[in-house]
């Protein structure tokens, strides 16, 4: 995709915002797994995925699109379905239980925990849709022992290129990068001394 086409949609996606208030506003969910379910064998190890702390600018209803190195806009007319946070994480649990069948992918609850659970703690700093015709998934992610003490640590940055211009091309764009951020985490978690 050329940068003018997101461009020109993000402008006019600001000028139509300005002069039509009555649009319908459409809604969007993140694309899920393709996974049928996972297979009940042995589980080696148990995670709970706490739920991703987003920066204060991705905790909005609409769409995020940077319009250039320093502009960020959320769409007025171009809604999440849901809360971002919400979608975020139970398609990390989705995906990761997809990766690794052999562990057993938990919500946290806010309880205590499973003795001997690890956890995955997730701030994503990006999820939007830039000018140059990307969508970007950055953050960082932290995986702890029951104790709480940090056994692994990593930044994350997936960009994936929009296949066409427009929204559904952005959010089925971001469900790849999320896929990317679940490859990473996957392939981290096998690495850990068991």
């Amino acid at each position: 995709m050329r940068p003018i086409h997101w461009l020109s949609l993000a402008a006019i996606a600001l000028l139509s915002g300005c002069a039509s208030p009555s649009a319908p506003a459409e809604r969007f969910m993140l694309p899920g797994t393709t996974a049928t379910g996972v297979a009940a064998g042995n589980v080696e190890q148990v995670l709970v995925v706490q739920p991703p702390r987003l920066a204060h600018y991705l905790d909005v209803d609409g769409i995020v699109l940077q319009l250039d190195d320093i502009t960020l806009h959320a769409a007025r007319q171009h809604l999440w379905a849901e809360p971002l946070g919400r979608q975020l994480e139970r398609g990390l649990r989705a995906r990761l239980a997809e990766r690794l069948p052999e562990t057993r992918i938990l919500r946290d609850d806010g309880g205590a925990g499973q003795r001997g659970a690890l956890r995955l703690r997730l701030d994503v700093d990006t999820f939007q849709g830039r000018y140059d015709g990307v969508a970007e998934a950055g953050g960082q992610w932290q995986m702890l022992d029951d104790q709480g003490q940090v056994l692994a640590m990593q930044r994350f940055q997936v960009l994936t290129e929009l296949s066409d211009d427009g929204y559904p091309a952005l959010v089925r764009a971001l469900g790849r990068s999320w896929d990317g951020v679940a490859d990473d985490i996957a392939t981290a978690l096998r690495r850990l001394p068991r």
